[in-house]
Protein backbone atom coordinates (compact mmCIF):
# COMPACT_ATOMS: atom_id res chain seq x y z
CA UNK A 1 0.00 0.00 0.00
CA UNK A 2 1.72 3.46 -0.99
CA UNK A 3 1.27 6.58 1.02
CA UNK A 4 1.39 8.67 -2.48
CA UNK A 5 -2.16 10.34 -3.16
CA UNK A 6 -3.94 9.42 -6.22
CA UNK A 7 -6.19 11.42 -8.25
CA UNK A 8 -9.16 9.05 -9.83
CA UNK A 9 -12.58 9.23 -11.65
CA UNK A 10 -14.69 7.55 -8.76
CA UNK A 11 -17.98 6.02 -9.73
CA UNK A 12 -21.24 7.52 -7.79
CA UNK A 13 -22.37 4.00 -6.32
CA UNK A 14 -25.43 6.18 -4.67
CA UNK A 15 -26.28 9.71 -2.64
CA UNK A 16 -29.00 9.71 -0.36
CA UNK A 17 -30.44 12.53 2.31
CA UNK A 18 -28.89 11.87 6.39
CA UNK A 19 -31.12 14.49 8.48
CA UNK A 20 -30.11 17.48 7.17
CA UNK A 21 -26.89 15.67 5.10
CA UNK A 22 -26.02 14.13 2.05
CA UNK A 23 -23.94 11.17 2.03
CA UNK A 24 -22.62 10.04 -1.44
CA UNK A 25 -20.52 6.67 -1.57
CA UNK A 26 -18.01 6.58 -4.38
CA UNK A 27 -16.59 3.33 -6.27
CA UNK A 28 -13.06 4.10 -5.92
CA UNK A 29 -10.65 1.51 -4.35
CA UNK A 30 -6.90 3.21 -5.23
CA UNK A 31 -8.05 5.55 -2.66
CA UNK A 32 -9.89 2.83 -0.55
CA UNK A 33 -6.86 0.84 -0.04
CA UNK A 34 -4.57 3.76 0.60
CA UNK A 35 -6.99 5.56 3.18
CA UNK A 36 -6.43 6.05 6.66
CA UNK A 37 -8.85 7.76 9.49
CA UNK A 38 -8.59 11.27 9.82
CA UNK A 39 -7.61 12.11 6.12
CA UNK A 40 -9.43 13.63 3.67
CA UNK A 41 -10.28 13.66 -0.10
CA UNK A 42 -10.70 16.78 -2.79
CA UNK A 43 -13.79 16.35 -5.40
CA UNK A 44 -13.65 18.45 -8.83
CA UNK A 45 -17.11 19.97 -9.07
CA UNK A 46 -18.79 20.26 -11.52
CA UNK A 47 -18.59 19.04 -15.48
CA UNK A 48 -17.06 20.65 -18.40
CA UNK A 49 -19.66 23.10 -19.03
CA UNK A 50 -20.01 24.10 -15.15
CA UNK A 51 -16.26 22.83 -13.61
CA UNK A 52 -15.45 25.24 -10.21
CA UNK A 53 -11.65 26.11 -9.67
CA UNK A 54 -11.42 24.93 -6.34
CA UNK A 55 -12.39 21.41 -5.07
CA UNK A 56 -13.87 20.70 -2.17
CA UNK A 57 -12.76 18.99 0.66
CA UNK A 58 -14.51 16.02 2.39
CA UNK A 59 -13.10 13.76 5.79
CA UNK A 60 -14.30 10.18 4.64
CA UNK A 61 -16.87 8.89 6.82
CA UNK A 62 -16.42 4.92 5.84
CA UNK A 63 -14.35 2.73 3.66
CA UNK A 64 -15.60 -0.79 2.48
CA UNK A 65 -13.87 -3.30 0.39
CA UNK A 66 -17.37 -4.02 -1.14
CA UNK A 67 -17.95 -3.21 -5.04
CA UNK A 68 -14.16 -3.07 -5.26
CA UNK A 69 -13.60 -0.32 -2.77
CA UNK A 70 -15.96 2.15 -2.24
CA UNK A 71 -16.01 5.63 0.24
CA UNK A 72 -18.46 7.64 1.78
CA UNK A 73 -18.49 10.98 2.49
CA UNK A 74 -21.03 13.38 4.63
CA UNK A 75 -21.41 17.22 3.42
CA UNK A 76 -24.16 20.08 4.55
CA UNK A 77 -25.26 21.55 1.45
CA UNK A 78 -24.71 24.86 2.06
CA UNK A 79 -23.30 26.35 -1.16
CA UNK A 80 -23.65 25.83 -5.16
CA UNK A 81 -20.52 23.51 -5.05
CA UNK A 82 -21.98 21.15 -2.71
CA UNK A 83 -25.70 21.46 -3.76
CA UNK A 84 -23.87 20.27 -7.06
CA UNK A 85 -22.38 17.12 -5.20
CA UNK A 86 -25.89 16.90 -3.70
CA UNK A 87 -27.54 16.74 -7.00
CA UNK A 88 -25.60 13.36 -8.60
CA UNK A 89 -26.75 10.37 -9.73
CA UNK A 90 -25.56 6.48 -9.36
CA UNK A 91 -23.30 6.13 -12.54
CA UNK A 92 -22.24 9.44 -12.20
CA UNK A 93 -18.57 10.40 -12.83
CA UNK A 94 -16.91 12.58 -9.86
CA UNK A 95 -12.61 13.27 -10.21
CA UNK A 96 -11.61 12.65 -6.86
CA UNK A 97 -8.13 12.93 -5.50
CA UNK A 98 -6.97 11.62 -2.41
CA UNK A 99 -6.52 10.42 1.04
CA UNK A 100 -4.99 13.89 1.54
CA UNK A 101 -3.01 14.96 4.61
CA UNK A 102 -2.23 13.42 7.94
CA UNK A 103 -4.11 10.63 9.79
CA UNK A 104 -4.49 10.46 13.46
CA UNK A 105 -1.58 8.96 15.27
CA UNK A 106 -3.00 6.03 17.18
CA UNK A 107 -2.69 4.75 20.65
CA UNK A 108 0.63 2.05 21.00
CA UNK A 109 -1.11 0.02 23.50
CA UNK A 110 -5.11 -0.49 24.10
CA UNK A 111 -6.54 2.80 26.20
CA UNK A 112 -9.93 4.84 26.93
CA UNK A 113 -10.78 6.93 23.98
CA UNK A 114 -12.83 9.55 23.79
CA UNK A 115 -14.25 11.19 20.27
CA UNK A 116 -16.23 14.03 19.73
CA UNK A 117 -18.29 15.21 16.97
CA UNK A 118 -20.56 17.76 15.66
CA UNK A 119 -22.11 17.96 12.81
CA UNK A 120 -21.24 16.55 9.13
CA UNK A 121 -17.49 16.74 10.70
CA UNK A 122 -18.33 14.29 13.26
CA UNK A 123 -18.99 11.56 10.94
CA UNK A 124 -14.44 11.25 10.23
CA UNK A 125 -15.13 9.81 14.12
CA UNK A 126 -16.47 6.75 12.62
CA UNK A 127 -13.70 5.13 10.78
CA UNK A 128 -11.12 6.23 13.56
CA UNK A 129 -13.07 4.11 16.04
CA UNK A 130 -13.17 1.23 13.81
CA UNK A 131 -9.32 0.88 13.57
CA UNK A 132 -9.28 1.95 17.15
CA UNK A 133 -11.57 -0.94 18.37
CA UNK A 134 -9.14 -3.73 16.43
CA UNK A 135 -6.49 -2.27 18.61
CA UNK A 136 -8.09 -2.91 21.71
CA UNK A 137 -9.31 -0.12 22.76
CA UNK A 138 -12.36 1.66 24.96
CA UNK A 139 -14.29 4.00 22.50
CA UNK A 140 -16.64 6.27 23.87
CA UNK A 141 -18.72 9.17 21.67
CA UNK A 142 -19.69 12.34 22.56
CA UNK A 143 -22.34 14.00 19.65
CA UNK A 144 -23.78 16.86 19.64
CA UNK A 145 -25.94 20.09 17.31
CA UNK A 146 -28.20 22.47 17.81
CA UNK A 147 -31.22 20.37 16.94
CA UNK A 148 -31.28 16.25 16.39
CA UNK A 149 -31.38 16.68 12.42
CA UNK A 150 -27.71 18.05 12.85
CA UNK A 151 -26.17 15.41 15.04
CA UNK A 152 -24.69 12.65 12.40
CA UNK A 153 -24.38 9.37 13.88
CA UNK A 154 -25.89 9.03 17.40
CA UNK A 155 -27.33 5.10 16.33
CA UNK A 156 -24.06 4.31 15.09
CA UNK A 157 -22.21 5.55 17.84
CA UNK A 158 -24.96 3.81 20.26
CA UNK A 159 -24.46 0.74 18.28
CA UNK A 160 -20.16 0.45 18.33
CA UNK A 161 -19.41 2.72 21.11
CA UNK A 162 -18.73 1.46 24.91
CA UNK A 163 -20.67 4.41 25.43
CA UNK A 164 -22.31 7.39 23.76
CA UNK A 165 -23.62 10.90 24.74
CA UNK A 166 -25.48 13.09 22.80
CA UNK A 167 -26.52 16.66 23.43
CA UNK A 168 -28.69 19.16 21.54
CA UNK A 169 -29.14 22.45 22.06
CA UNK A 170 -32.81 22.68 22.11
CA UNK A 171 -33.87 18.98 23.68
CA UNK A 172 -34.87 17.32 20.67
CA UNK A 173 -32.20 14.29 21.67
CA UNK A 174 -30.30 13.29 24.19
CA UNK A 175 -29.04 15.57 27.13
CA UNK A 176 -30.03 19.67 26.39
CA UNK A 177 -27.01 21.37 26.66
CA UNK A 178 -23.65 21.91 24.82
CA UNK A 179 -20.65 19.51 24.21
CA UNK A 180 -18.29 21.98 25.93
CA UNK A 181 -20.78 21.48 29.18
CA UNK A 182 -20.59 17.45 29.48
CA UNK A 183 -17.45 16.82 28.58
CA UNK A 184 -15.87 16.94 32.06
CA UNK A 185 -18.54 14.91 33.45
CA UNK A 186 -18.00 12.16 30.47
CA UNK A 187 -14.30 12.55 30.75
CA UNK A 188 -14.63 11.38 34.33
CA UNK A 189 -16.93 8.48 33.94
CA UNK A 190 -15.18 7.07 31.74
CA UNK A 191 -11.48 7.58 32.31
CA UNK A 192 -10.33 8.63 29.09
CA UNK A 193 -6.85 8.73 28.33
CA UNK A 194 -6.55 10.69 24.98
CA UNK A 195 -9.51 12.95 23.16
CA UNK A 196 -10.33 13.13 19.89
CA UNK A 197 -12.25 16.07 18.06
CA UNK A 198 -13.76 16.37 14.49
CA UNK A 199 -16.71 19.12 13.92
CA UNK A 200 -16.71 23.07 13.81
CA UNK A 201 -13.84 24.89 15.24
CA UNK A 202 -15.87 26.07 18.31
CA UNK A 203 -16.32 22.35 19.42
CA UNK A 204 -12.34 21.61 18.30
CA UNK A 205 -11.31 24.95 20.97
CA UNK A 206 -13.80 23.32 23.66
CA UNK A 207 -12.24 20.00 23.62
CA UNK A 208 -8.86 20.99 23.84
CA UNK A 209 -9.81 23.41 26.32
CA UNK A 210 -11.48 20.54 28.55
CA UNK A 211 -8.96 17.77 27.55
CA UNK A 212 -5.86 20.51 28.78
CA UNK A 213 -7.52 20.87 32.18
CA UNK A 214 -7.79 17.50 32.54
CA UNK A 215 -3.69 16.75 31.50
CA UNK A 216 -5.32 14.40 28.59
CA UNK A 217 -3.71 14.69 24.79
CA UNK A 218 -5.98 16.02 22.10
CA UNK A 219 -5.89 15.20 18.43
CA UNK A 220 -8.42 17.62 15.75
CA UNK A 221 -8.87 17.46 12.63
CA UNK A 222 -9.63 21.13 11.18
CA UNK A 223 -11.95 19.61 8.18
CA UNK A 224 -14.32 22.84 8.90
CA UNK A 225 -11.34 24.97 8.54
CA UNK A 226 -10.55 23.57 5.09
CA UNK A 227 -14.28 23.47 3.76
CA UNK A 228 -14.52 27.22 4.95
CA UNK A 229 -10.89 28.88 3.50
CA UNK A 230 -11.63 27.08 0.10
CA UNK A 231 -8.38 25.41 0.38
CA UNK A 232 -7.10 23.73 -2.38
CA UNK A 233 -6.25 20.49 -0.90
CA UNK A 234 -2.61 19.46 -1.55
CA UNK A 235 -0.79 22.86 -0.05
CA UNK A 236 -0.81 25.44 -2.93
CA UNK A 237 -3.35 27.73 -2.49
CA UNK A 238 -1.71 29.17 0.62
CA UNK A 239 -5.55 29.78 2.07
CA UNK A 240 -5.54 27.69 4.92
CA UNK A 241 -2.79 28.61 6.90
CA UNK A 242 -3.06 28.62 10.56
CA UNK A 243 -1.01 29.41 13.41
CA UNK A 244 0.52 26.89 15.45
CA UNK A 245 3.32 26.61 18.18
CA UNK A 246 5.95 23.87 18.04
CA UNK A 247 7.73 22.60 20.41
CA UNK A 248 10.67 24.95 20.67
CA UNK A 249 7.77 27.95 21.26
CA UNK A 250 7.76 29.37 18.08
CA UNK A 251 4.34 30.32 16.34
CA UNK A 252 4.69 29.31 13.07
CA UNK A 253 1.80 29.17 10.16
CA UNK A 254 1.05 25.84 8.78
CA UNK A 255 -1.47 24.37 5.96
CA UNK A 256 -3.73 22.53 7.61
CA UNK A 257 -4.49 20.57 4.40
CA UNK A 258 -0.82 19.36 4.64
CA UNK A 259 0.55 19.47 7.88
CA UNK A 260 -3.04 17.88 8.79
CA UNK A 261 -5.75 18.15 8.77
CA UNK A 262 -5.23 16.47 12.14
CA UNK A 263 -3.26 18.81 14.26
CA UNK A 264 -2.23 18.37 18.29
CA UNK A 265 -5.14 20.48 20.02
CA UNK A 266 -3.21 21.65 22.55
CA UNK A 267 -0.78 23.46 19.58
CA UNK A 268 -3.18 25.33 17.37
CA UNK A 269 -3.63 29.11 18.35
CA UNK A 270 -7.66 29.24 18.44
CA UNK A 271 -7.81 32.74 19.18
CA UNK A 272 -5.80 33.42 16.48
CA UNK A 273 -7.46 31.77 13.64
CA UNK A 274 -8.03 33.84 10.46
CA UNK A 275 -5.13 35.69 11.59
CA UNK A 276 -1.08 35.97 11.14
CA UNK A 277 -0.23 37.01 14.94
CA UNK A 278 2.56 39.35 14.86
CA UNK A 279 5.05 36.71 17.25
CA UNK A 280 4.94 33.87 14.31
CA UNK A 281 7.57 33.46 12.17
CA UNK A 282 7.58 35.53 8.96
CA UNK A 283 4.84 37.85 10.23
CA UNK A 284 4.56 41.40 8.68
CA UNK A 285 6.71 43.68 11.04
CA UNK A 286 5.13 47.23 11.52
CA UNK A 287 7.64 49.97 11.64
CA UNK A 288 7.87 52.37 14.52
CA UNK A 289 8.38 55.80 13.76
CA UNK A 290 11.84 55.67 14.81
CA UNK A 291 12.41 52.96 12.46
CA UNK A 292 10.62 54.54 9.45
CA UNK A 293 12.68 57.64 9.24
CA UNK A 294 11.37 60.58 8.42
CA UNK A 295 9.56 61.63 5.04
Amino acid sequence: MSDTPVQTSATVLTVRQVQDYHAITLVAPAIAERFRPGQFVAVAIGDAHSGRLVRRCFGVYEVKSDYGGTVELVFADTEPGTAWLAGRRARDQIDVLGPLGRPFRLPRDPVNCLLVGGGPGGAALFALADILHRRGCQVHFVLGGPTSRQVFGSRMAQRIGDSATVTTRDGTMGERAGVREVLPRVIQETGADVVYGCGPTSLLSAVTQVAGEYGLPSQVSVEEFLQQTGACGIGVCMTCVLPVHGEDGVTRMVRACHDGPVLRGDRVRWGDLGTIPFDALGAPRVLSASEGGSK
